[in-house]
């Protein structure tokens, strides 16, 4: 959360940026260190450069003021997806500030530019089995084949996946529960080798981690403690470089390799879009277009040997 005190605005602009933080956090339940932030750093330039327009209050804003500020970012050769962002900061801001204070929301007329998605990145069915065929060796071994079994079988995000407990995991029902965005809790199966994995590791190897610092999250770091995004990330990276998979490998990937693969064996878009805790379809059908590309690399590739 940013601190809003030394901030270079009026005060009054402070007072409801302020509030304005608080409200991202106890009613829409979003994360302070990121996304909360990120909206405040938002709305902070955005009001610090109305004010120097003379206009010292955000109840005052008009639509001609925001027009004023997009051609200011424009001017200053800001990014595409960066003005995107600012805008959906902006209104989200306004819209707050309409149910609040009401007042009219300047906003209402603004419509975002649509930014091309990029496709997003996915291993082959292959390199997924080259990065899950982990010598076992140590607890740390089992650990790690645990994770990618589970975020390859569920298409949990990393942050979902560290923060598990023990009592967000059923086994013998075969289901998982996490909280996704927003604090969302929903539902995962988990599939057969992932089940078995996760026992071994929970059953015998976790235990032995713990190094007499007491914590209820499944997966543990060298010092007994919580294993951390970064601690993944490197993970990952270092099976992927021993596995000789040539590619930049994060763990979102493993996210859109499990979807793109779920769709290509037949899956529903509907029934992945539950799993993914996606809040609308729309999120989900850019995994159609990967699909798509994938047959047609399969087409090129085979095309000829008939």
């Amino acid at each position: 959360m940013l601190k809003i005190d030394n901030m270079n605005l009026s005060e009054e602009n402070r007072n409801i940026l302020e509030e304005y933080q608080m409200y991202l956090i106890t009613i829409k339940h979003m994360n302070e260190n990121t996304s909360v932030s990120s909206y405040a750093e938002d709305l902070y330039k955005y009001l610090e450069y109305l004010e120097s327009l003379k206009i010292d209050s955000a109840l005052k804003i008009k639509y001609e003021d925001i027009l004023s500020y997009l051609k200011y970012l424009a001017d200053n050769n800001y990014m595409l997806a960066s003005v995107i962002r600012k805008i959906v900061s902006i209104k989200l801001f306004h819209k707050y500030l309409s149910q609040k204070y009401h007042v009219v929301d300047p906003s209402v007329k603004l419509i975002s530019p649509k930014l091309k998605r990029k496709l997003p990145n996915v291993l082959t069915i292959e390199e997924m089995n080259k990065l899950l065929d982990i010598n076992l060796i140590t607890p740390f071994d089992y650990r790690d084949k645990a994770m990618l079994e589970l975020m390859y079988s569920s298409g949990l995000r990393v942050s979902e996946l560290i923060a598990l407990k023990l009592s967000d995991i059923d086994l013998n029902n075969g289901y998982v529960r996490c909280f996704g965005k927003g604090k969302k809790e929903r539902m995962v199966p988990i599939g057969e080798i992932a089940i078995d994995y996760l026992k071994l590791y929970i059953n015998k190897y976790r235990y032995c981690m713990l190094k007499n610092y007491h914590t209820e999250n499944i997966f543990l770091n060298n010092h007994g403690k919580n294993i951390t995004r970064q601690g993944f990330f490197l993970i990952i990276k270092k099976i992927a470089r021993e596995k000789s998979i040539n590619k930049n490998i994060t763990p979102h990937m493993l996210r859109h390799s499990f979807a793109t693969h779920l769709l290509n064996n037949g899956a529903d878009l509907r029934t992945i879009q539950e799993m993914l805790g996606h809040a609308n379809i729309s999120t989900t059908q850019i995994y159609t277009n990967v699909s798509i590309d994938v047959l047609k690399e399969n087409y090129d590739l085979y095309k000829g040997r008939d």
